[in-house]
């Protein structure tokens, strides 16, 4: 057994549901991002990858089944170059992380490509196939975008609430109050816009040019750094009458596409840099789909102690934001300090384009450690139906 390293990540920023990358298809954003992190590693002959492992949780549209296979080719790649597109909904790219890290710790590979796309604004409508040709009634038209669809009438109902009354729920189990929720979303926009004007995300994230004009999204477009709790506090709640979850301490809808690039110590030389951190261990758990959020929870604990540490050990954390309610919720439990969750902003203030989070906690994760000279991070990001994925990760570079 070898160990398994992140040698360099890129992403293209992250737009709003029908906002300034709504015109670009998924595989085109995927392209770019695999373009985005080669140019990290200019000295890597491109044919020397020998797997590209993608992340997309729809796959019903343009992303056409096999996203990671479209992305390889349209980034111009030798046609030599393999490529899968694995589903685990939100935590698509993570998983694609794990398994190319697996790979290269069993010898399977020494050099993988990873990472993951969505495109939730050109997310199609479909129709189920009627059981006969010319049906005499309706057909209704189902969202692709977000959540259950075409579900088997066979399951629970209380499995196949939706995601925001699944956080509703939770906000009920550990007493997470409104205002709680609102002050950790103005924290995540307030941190995501500092660290933009800092130049944190200079070199993580590549411009898209999005129109005929040559107008180009270089920035996460969802930051709202006027946000303030009063303003959130007025927000109507989106899921009960009287709860707690409303547009602003949720995650949006969000489109873009990350990529990170893997491989073994031996492939320093080949890829002509220097890796950024250690994959140190992986955890994944599956609990009650409706508990989904608390799910980073046992993933992350799991995580650690295959890596053979603790919570003590851990000074940067990168948990997707998929609501409030569900980050304070996983936070509490894990009894750490607040202050080293999501320093750079979360999926409130950047987005959540489903496929592409995970790629994005990991890479942001590794940047921090070099940034910092800390050790230990962990990211960590929960999924739908029920489950959750985690990542530690060791920086070898200057440690304090």
């Amino acid at each position: 057994m070898t160990d398994s390293y992140v040698y360099a990540a890129a992403r293209t920023p992250f737009g709003k549901f029908s906002g300034s990358l709504a015109g670009v298809r998924p595989d085109d954003l995927a392209a770019l991002a695999v373009r985005g992190v080669l140019a990290k590693v200019p000295g890597l002959e491109p044919g020397e990858i020998e797997d590209v492992v993608w992340g997309n949780a729809n796959g019903a549209g343009e992303d056409n089944r096999n996203v990671g296979r479209m992305a390889v080719l349209l980034a111009g790649l030798p046609t030599s170059v393999p490529a899968t597109t694995v589903n685990r909904l939100c935590g698509s790219s993570l998983d694609a992380a794990i398994i190319a890290s697996r790979a290269i710790e069993t010898g399977d590979a020494d050099i993988v490509l990873t990472g993951g796309v969505e495109s939730m604004s050109r997310a199609p409508w479909v129709l189920p196939k009627p059981d006969r040709a010319y049906p005499a009634g309706n057909m209704t038209a189902v969202s692709t975008t977000l959540g259950w669809r075409l579900v088997n009438e066979r399951m629970p109902k209380e499995w196949t609430v939706s995601l925001g009354e699944a956080n509703e729920q939770l906000a009920d189990r550990f007493a997470v109050p409104r205002e709680r929720q609102d002050e950790f979303s103005v924290r995540s926009h307030q941190l995501a816009d500092a660290a933009w004007t800092a130049g944190f995300y200079d070199d993580l994230v590549v411009p898209v040019e999005v129109d005929a004009k040559g107008n180009t999204l270089t920035r996460d477009e969802g930051i709202r750094p006027g946000s303030t709790v009063d303003k959130l506090g007025a927000l109507k709640p989106s899921f009960r009458p009287d709860g707690v979850i409303t547009a602003g301490n949720a995650s949006p809808l969000s489109d873009g596409a990350s990529a990170v690039l893997l491989g073994s110590s031996a492939a320093a030389a080949r890829i002509g840099a220097d890796p950024l951190a250690r994959v140190a261990g992986r955890g994944v758990f599956a609990l009650d789909p409706q508990m989904f959020g608390f799910a980073p929870v046992e993933a992350a604990n799991r995580a650690l102690k295959s890596a053979g540490i603790t919570w003590a050990d851990v000074s940067a954390v990168e948990l997707n934001e998929a609501f409030a309610v569900q980050s304070l919720a996983c936070v509490d439990a894990w009894k750490i300090d607040p202050s080293i969750v999501n320093t750079k902003g979360g999926a409130i203030a950047l987005g959540h384009p489903l496929g592409a989070s995970g790629g994005r906690l990991l890479a942001t994760l590794a940047h921090r450690l070099t940034e910092s000279g800390e050790r230990w991070g962990v990211a960590a990001i929960c999924i739908g139906v029920g489950q959750a994925l985690a990542v530690v990760l060791e920086n070898v570079r200057e440690t304090h």
